[in-house]
């Protein structure tokens, strides 16, 4: 490793908080691999806690049989765990198969093993990702797109320094996309080049089979799901969401728009009891909140909602996010055409409520600051905008005394001065 790398890395790391500990822990060596020490610069940007003992957990148990059931990779889970798993279990080690995302989809080995790895979280429905889980061979093979073996003390994370383990990426026969990963983790023991040749070898036989699947069946593609859902978004001046996904349209139930409206202004996502805050002004059971995600999952579809946190895979093209992009980039009449009315009206869901409010200020801040006659008197002539004393007023003041419309502005801030007691 060059010293602009070590130096690097010496950097990232005295970032985070446990710094002295994880040097001392041995981990560090003058001679680490490069792309080990690049994914440890990665790891320790991303904020992953080296003394974090568990992966976390991505997929409820409830949903991990239906998503991968769905899934490509169920096409070949046999045929990988006849050509590996058999052999990972003959070596005291484990086969774990997982998604693009990292998440372990099945973990098969003999019980007691099984239960070793249970004390880092290495089971099905974690995730398993190199930002969350830091140094893997799993994660890092996804990050790379290329097979990696990450050997002990080379994990990131303390807790996972007893394990070695070997992966490579499965992709998509058509679109070359990544579908997922195939791993074997175990002792030191399967630190060799045999190993990551068989899994090399393991996921190549897959991808070959996958193309079989594809040109038996005659389809111009393996299926929809290997690609993210396409989803567009109405929720301005109705009373429920309009959702359409993949062209399939429906109407949303008033609090399952309430929740995707959340789910779109916080990307990141967001856990049961944030959303429980977000949706009610009183306290409400998290029992409430879980059951309905597990029904909006089962109308949108697994490709499209995550959980743990809850979190859209992708932003859909909503609405209102377009009036707002319109706002900010100074296109005020485009903006006020494109707003039909505020945000989910009826909803008193204190985190809607918010966003409402502040998308109609934005787009009156900008209209009132624009100074066009004929945009002011648009935002007047809508029921929105016909109680807004102040844009009344602005009309007022700019329409010369020979306009035929000044008068009704002057009117109109009158009846609104009386009505309001000004």
């Amino acid at each position: 490793m060059t010293a602009h790398t070590t130096s690097t890395f010496t950097d990232a790391l005295s970032t985070h908080r446990d710094h002295d500990r994880f040097l001392e822990s041995g981990a560090v060596s003058a001679r680490v691999r490069d792309l080990v020490a690049e994914s440890w610069l990665r790891s320790a940007a991303a904020g992953v806690d080296a003394d974090r003992p568990e992966a976390p957990v991505a997929i409820d148990a409830d949903e991990l049989r239906d998503y991968r059931e769905a899934h490509p990779l169920s096409q070949v889970f046999p045929l990988l765990y006849d050509v590996l798993g058999r052999a990972a279990e003959e070596c005291d080690s484990l086969l774990a198969v997982g998604d693009s995302d990292g998440r372990l989809l099945w973990v098969c080995g003999r019980p007691g093993v099984l239960a070793q790895a249970e004390g880092i979280n290495f089971a099905e429905g974690t995730s398993w990702d190199e930002g969350r889980a830091g140094t893997n061979a799993p994660g890092t093979a996804l990050r790379l797109d290329a097979p990696v073996q990450i050997r002990a003390a080379e994990h990131f994370r303390r807790a996972v320094q007893p394990w070695t383990c070997a992966a490579a990426p499965i992709h998509d026969p058509i679109t070359q996309a990544i579908l997922g990963v195939v791993d074997v983790t175990g002792t030191e023991t399967i630190a060799s080049p045999q190993t990551m040749a068989m899994v090399r070898a393991a996921a190549r036989m897959a991808e070959a089979e996958l193309g079989r699947i594809v040109a038996v069946s005659g389809r111009p593609k393996l299926w929809s799901s290997a690609r993210e859902p396409v989803c567009r978004l109405e929720g301005l001046g109705r009373p429920d969401c309009q959702v359409d996904v993949d062209g399939r349209t429906s109407r949303l139930t008033h609090r399952h728009s309430e929740i995707m409206v959340l789910l779109v202004d916080r990307p990141e996502g967001l856990t049961g009891d944030q959303l429980a805050i977000e949706l009610y002004a009183d306290d409400v059971r998290g029992s409430t909140i879980r059951a309905e995600l597990t029904r909006l999952r089962a109308l949108l579809g697994a490709d499209l909602l995550d959980s743990r946190p809850y979190r859209l895979r992708s932003t859909p093209a909503c609405d209102w996010l377009r009036v707002g992009e319109l706002i900010e980039a100074g296109r005020v009449a485009e903006a006020i055409r494109a707003y039909r009315g505020p945000l989910l009206p009826q909803s008193d869901a204190p985190g809607v409520v918010a966003r409402r409010e502040r998308l109609e200020r934005d787009l009156r801040a900008a209209v009132y600051a624009s100074g066009d006659l004929d945009l002011m008197m648009a935002w007047t002539r809508s029921r929105w905008g016909a109680d807004d004393v102040q844009m009344w007023e602005r009309q007022a003041g700019l329409l010369p005394e020979s306009s035929p419309l000044r008068p009704l502005a002057v009117t109109e801030v009158r009846r609104l001065n009386r009505e309001l007691g000004a």
